[in-house]
């Protein structure tokens, strides 16, 4: 599978334009495990992201690097908005 050509920097700008919103988060977990949660990301900063989960036995936020987002294995999009 060929990866499209993004920078870390296309990676902040896209995270960026989701704050404050509600994101669908995939994770990569290794050996076939994959987490899937949706939640706000409540926090952009220079080298990581947070995500508050809107699942109520969670506690805490979690946080992930860009880096993790380009090498994908943390996929983060928008979430649907039910209408």
């Amino acid at each position: 599978m060929i990866k499209t050509n993004n920078n870390i920097t296309q990676v902040k700008k896209t995270i960026a334009e989701y704050f404050q919103r509600q994101v669908d988060v995939t994770v990569n977990l290794g050996r076939n495990k994959v987490m899937r949660f949706c939640g706000e990301l409540s926090g952009v900063y220079p080298a990581l992201f947070t995500v508050r989960p809107n699942d109520k036995s969670f506690l805490g936020k979690t946080s992930y690097s860009y880096a993790e987002v380009l090498c994908g294995s943390v996929k983060v999009k928008p979430a649907k908005t039910a209408e």
